[in-house]
């Protein structure tokens, strides 16, 4: 496979300027170029604004007192001091750890990717192999399938693992010089939690018009189908906007960092400001758009969960495997097209089309060096919710005042080490879904504009020529 076309000498003009417009006519390669400042599809920013609102007026008319009345009623005289204080320690800690988790990425990506590979692939040969001994044979022969597939999939990428390893680097080495990006992932993850907690109080305040119970002990609750699918939608439809905002913040930053390294080279570089400011303005809009689609798809799959009963199972089961492919692939697009929302400041649907551009020309590597390095944030999540979760018992036994009365008892240490695997699993995700923005921003950059990249950053334009 032959090298990028690199551009000898001066490099050519960044596309990614923040000063002023380019004018020139679209690049017959299909370049990407930074589109004029203005609110890209507006509308579907509207409608997002109307969601929060109508959520807020709810739980505000409804939901405080019926919230109230629900946490009184289920106040059982148990003491979670304990479990309040594991989960605070071990955050810590995991926050911690995965901060330090960035140099080891950058000093050893290659082996990194080798033993996640290995392990994804010691994991389903256990899986299958546990099914035989249990008795459960088309477990095991589907494990066995699996693990076949797996096995041919290691040694067919195998190859790709140096340039996987070198993005990874790359995407790293960004993320450093740029830190404030994960501060703004840990603040949209705190914005995330707390509109759960407001569309909770809004749930709570009209259940009973969700929930219509029946006078008859015979008969079945009545549901408001209508209701809870907007419920759904309202609340799928705000947490996908809020964690792609985060995407396209990190895609925004690294676009700096690559081709305008001296405004992206500091904790709250003006590159950092810059991606935060237009991710909450200019490109709103077709954050929400394409947030609404997939948003659209997680409440009819919830919706199909609900409608779960005796006489449905196996329609609702093909309904939910469709939805899931569905949502799996939508989610996979959207993933590249918001890298060129925050990288150019396309609408929705002409990021789509750059999307499309971008897989005819080199989508089998982008897919395995995408695949590969998410590997490899699984696998670091799971060490340390691992780890977490040993401390979390560890607490348990060096500090029993903190569980009198604790409503697990004697399953205390089982307890912490689930709520401790789970808050470290949780934190660690954060900074890892950081990093995989900015390996996918990478990938799109090297494709868009390596003559920048050489003149930037010769040594690692240098390592990813060499692994192409």
């Amino acid at each position: 496979m032959g090298e990028p076309l690199v551009v000898e000498g001066t490099a050519v003009a960044s596309p990614y300027d923040h000063t002023t417009i380019q004018q020139s006519a679209p690049d017959p390669s299909g370049r990407g170029e930074k589109q004029e400042t203005k609110c890209r599809d507006p509308i579907f920013a509207l409608l997002l604004y109307g969601n929060v609102g109508a959520i807020a007026g709810v739980a505000a008319a409804y939901g405080t007192a019926a919230f109230s009345e629900a946490v009184d009623d289920g106040n059982s005289g148990y003491n979670y001091q304990g479990y309040i204080n594991v989960a605070f320690v071990t955050g810590a800690i995991a926050i911690v750890l995965s901060g330090g988790s960035l140099p080891i990425m950058m000093c050893i990506p290659t082996a990194l990717i080798k033993v996640s590979l290995f392990t994804m692939l010691i994991l389903s040969g256990a899986m299958m192999v546990m099914s035989f001994i249990y008795g459960n044979i088309w477990g095991g022969i589907f494990g066995a399938i699996f693990f076949a597939i797996f096995l041919c999939y290691a040694r067919a990428v195998w190859s790709r693992i140096p340039f996987a390893s070198i993005n990874l680097l790359t995407a790293c080495t960004a993320v450093k010089h740029n830190a404030g990006v994960i501060l703004v992932a840990y603040f949209f993850i705190a914005l995330a939690f707390g509109w759960s907690l407001l569309w909770a109080v809004a749930l709570t305040g009209v259940w009973e018009k969700v929930i219509v119970e029946s006078e008859n002990p015979f008969e079945e609750n009545k549901v408001g189908w209508g209701y809870l699918f907007l419920l759904f939608l309202s609340y799928f439809f705000t947490h996908q906007v809020i964690q792609n905002s985060t995407h396209v913040t990190v895609a925004g930053t690294v676009g700096t960092w690559w081709f305008s390294p001296e405004d992206g080279s500091s904790c709250c570089s003006s590159g950092v400001r810059g991606s935060l400011i237009r991710t909450l303005t200019t490109s709103f809009g077709s954050i929400c758009f394409g947030s609404l689609l997939v948003a659209l798809i997680q409440a009819l799959k919830a919706l199909a969960q609900s409608a779960r009963d005796g006489d449905n199972q196996l329609l609702i089961c093909f309904a939910e495997c469709i939805l899931n492919c569905l949502e799996s692939i939508l989610e996979y697009f959207n993933r590249w097209a918001f890298v060129y929302v925050g990288l150019y400041g396309y609408s929705y649907l002409e990021a789509g089309k750059q999307v499309f551009t971008l897989f005819k020309d080199r989508g089998w590597e982008a897919i395995i060096a995408d695949d590969l390095i998410s590997n490899v944030f699984f696998f670091i999540s799971l060490v340390i919710g691992g780890l977490c979760g040993a401390f979390g018992m560890i607490f348990v036994d060096s500090n029993p005042e903190w569980f009198v009365n604790s409503p697990a008892g004697a399953n205390d240490q089982a307890t912490c080490f689930m709520l401790g695997f789970i808050v470290g699993l949780v934190l660690t995700s954060i900074l890892m879904s950081t990093i995989a923005s900015a390996v996918n921003t990478v990938i799109v950059c090297f494709a868009e504009g390596p003559a920048e990249f050489e003149a930037n950053h010769p040594e690692l334009s240098r390592k990813m020529r060499e692994t192409w």
